[in-house]
């Protein structure tokens, strides 16, 4: 099993790279969710929140399957209608936001808020992966993203929290 669950991390990360994201791009977005909360906050605790993040079996779940639904719209390897809703992100296609609420979920309540704040600022990295013009499908790829910044801010607010 656990060779199960280091290849699921492995790839995770690989794909997340390979679609244009780093570790990084999403600590800045933490940065961005947090900075005016706790006063001494470096971009290495938000590198460290999104590893963490990013180590949970569920969110290498999310990130598999909303990238490789990403790939196929892509290839166009979708069956319609369902082709056309994922490549243009259709506005009331709402799946993409239920698969990222399941990252935001594993860090409690306070990760909706962010989640819903940053989907509608699409602050760095996401402003980016929202570009239609790029050819690129990221229909749930931007929601993950954000999810991810949203759960790895929640788990810094929570453990500067238990720290007072």
């Amino acid at each position: 099993m656990d060779e199960v669950i280091n290849v699921s991390e492995q790839t995770a990360r690989r794909w997340l790279k390979e679609r244009g994201v780093k570790i990084e791009d999403i600590a800045e977005l933490v940065m961005y969710l947090q900075a005016s909360y706790h006063e001494n906050l470096e971009m290495k605790d938000c590198i460290e929140n999104v590893e963490r993040v990013i180590s949970k079996r569920e969110v290498q779940n999310a990130i598999l399957t909303g990238i490789q639904l990403d790939v196929l719209a892509e290839k166009k390897m979708l069956e319609e209608p369902l082709q056309k809703i994922v490549e243009i992100d259709e506005s009331l296609y709402g799946v993409d936001e239920i698969l990222a609420l399941s990252i935001v979920n594993v860090y409690g309540s306070i990760g909706f808020t962010n989640y819903g704040y940053i989907d509608k600022q699409k602050p760095g990295i996401l402003k980016t992966l929202n570009d239609k013009s790029t050819g690129k499908v990221h229909t749930f790829l931007d929601d993950i993203v954000g999810a991810i910044a949203a759960a790895a801010s929640s788990r810094l607010a929570h453990r500067a929290k238990s720290k007072k």
